[in-house]
């Protein structure tokens, strides 16, 4: 049992929810989830997704979100990517816990007139205006297996110049609207590829004072709600993505930065040191994230900033260790902690110890459908690509009824916050005679904004007109 050390991951994630202290500094998944990756926003995973496409079924779309908690009035410097972060999305296509296909994404900012502190000098009717002052580029790369050895990871670039969607200043500046001027930033890079980088609302929902008031709190309010994101979006054919036995990929993102960072006076800096991430020196990972509510409330304060350095071929290795972090990972699975409080906060019966079934749906995914043909366990969100997307889809995914839905990857729509936490009081078919558990919940069972229906399918970001 030692070997599936890593579902101490999701025990420790669901007690945080009951009893996660400031809901500030932890708000919801993955949002400043460790003590460095706090202080660092623009390399902070917030969420990740991955699901057949609704409507190019012939396809799925990889979202990765960063910058949590974005004012949407943060001017005059707003929100944008890291000029000197390397922002990844992984593909394990053949259950090894190593990936097979990365893609990355490189950004550079462009600004016409450092004379002025306006991020546009005027109306803004196109990406390409001439009254945006401050626009961004980004660059696409496709990193190949045993690529990942490889200290400044080295890819193949695809595509190249390509605009990010501008911020959203307000509706003066957008006098014909932000969207039309956002969706020029959806780009088609060949070979049935579609990326999309830019602002969007935060598309992930969950009452987080009430959740983290002991649960007594809840009272269905959606603590995202009003709040942006900087989203990394591609869109790829699944034959693109498929791999050697099966049609099941594990996905999870990753951010790195150079292994060196030297200010200087007058806010300047070191030549080699947060410049540009193209130049070919070493990086080093400081984020990553695959399943939802993982790091953030996971790992006590020694190990948050030690498990964001780790490649997901790590995990199996680390908590099946004899170090004290492997012991305490693995007290957690078979007995976890939530279950228990659980039981003496809510009254709740749940499943005795061991259990197993929370290994299963968390760690290695589910026999006959989303678990790989053979499977190295690892912290990693896994689609099963042959499955369709629903006509109907449950926002409890699974437990729903949903087979299109989370733990299968994960739509924007999938209340995985309501989901993880009835898996854990054994509201499951791997756990018969807990099914009257499945109503716990947060009250908040859906975003606060409706998604698109077309990539990238997230939201439109909110203006500060609407805080």
């Amino acid at each position: 049992m030692r070997k599936f050390a890593t579902a101490g991951f999701i025990m420790l994630a669901m007690v945080a929810l009951v009893l996660g202290g400031n809901p500030v500094q932890t708000r919801a998944s993955s949002h400043r989830e460790a003590p460095n990756i706090s202080r660092d926003p623009q390399a902070d995973n917030t969420d990740v997704y991955a699901f057949v496409s609704n409507d190019r079924r012939d396809s799925v779309t990889l979202i990765a979100n960063f910058n949590p908690l974005e004012d949407p009035g943060g001017g005059p410097n707003y929100y944008r990517f890291g000029d000197d972060v390397l922002y990844e999305l992984n593909i394990d296509n053949d259950g090894d816990a190593k990936d097979d296909i990365t893609f990355q994404f490189r950004f550079r900012t462009e600004v016409r007139n450092p004379g002025t502190f306006l991020y546009n000098t005027g109306p803004v009717r196109s990406i390409d205006d001439p009254n945006l002052n401050i626009r961004q580029f980004y660059s696409v790369a496709v990193l190949g297996k045993g690529g990942n050895d490889d200290p400044v990871r080295s890819g193949t670039v695809i595509a190249d110049n390509l605009p990010v969607a501008p911020y959203y200043v307000g509706p003066n500046s957008y006098p014909d609207g932000y969207e039309q001027v956002a969706m020029q930033a959806v780009r088609d890079i060949g070979n049935g590829i579609k990326v999309f980088a830019g602002p969007r609302d935060d598309p992930f929902f969950i009452d987080v004072g009430g959740t983290f008031d002991l649960l007594k709190g809840i009272r269905g309010k959606d603590g995202l709600s009003g709040l942006n994101v900087h989203t990394i979006a591609i869109q790829v054919p699944i034959v693109g993505l498929q791999g050697p036995k099966d049609s099941i990929i594990g996905v999870h993102s990753t951010t790195h930065r150079r292994t060196m960072s030297v200010m200087r006076a007058m806010g300047g800096s070191k030549a080699s040191a947060r410049v540009s991430i193209k130049a070919k020196e070493p990086v080093v990972q400081v984020s990553r994230l695959g399943m939802p509510l993982v790091n953030e409330v996971v790992m006590p304060l020694a190990l948050k900033d030690a498990f964001n350095s780790l490649k997901t071929s790590q995990d199996a290795v680390l908590f099946t260790s004899e170090t004290p972090a492997g012991g305490l990972f693995r007290k957690s699975i078979l007995d976890p902690e939530l279950a228990r409080l659980l039981h003496g906060i809510m009254g709740v019966d749940v499943p005795a110890p061991p259990r197993n079934d929370i290994v299963t749906i968390f760690l290695t995914g589910i026999p006959k459908l989303n678990q790989p043909a053979s499977v190295t366990p690892a912290e990693e969100l896994r689609l099963n690509m042959a499955i369709p997307p629903s006509d109907n889809p449950n926002r409890m995914g699974l437990l729903g009824g949903d087979m299109a839905g989370f733990p299968n990857g994960r739509r924007p729509t999938d209340d995985v916050t309501d989901i993880e936490l009835q898996a854990v009081a054994g509201a499951t078919p791997l756990t018969p005679g807990f099914e009257k558990n499945n109503k716990l919940g947060d009250g908040v069972n859906g975003n606060d904004k409706p998604f698109k229906n077309t990539f990238p399918y997230l939201a439109e970001p909110h203006t500060y007109q609407e805080k």
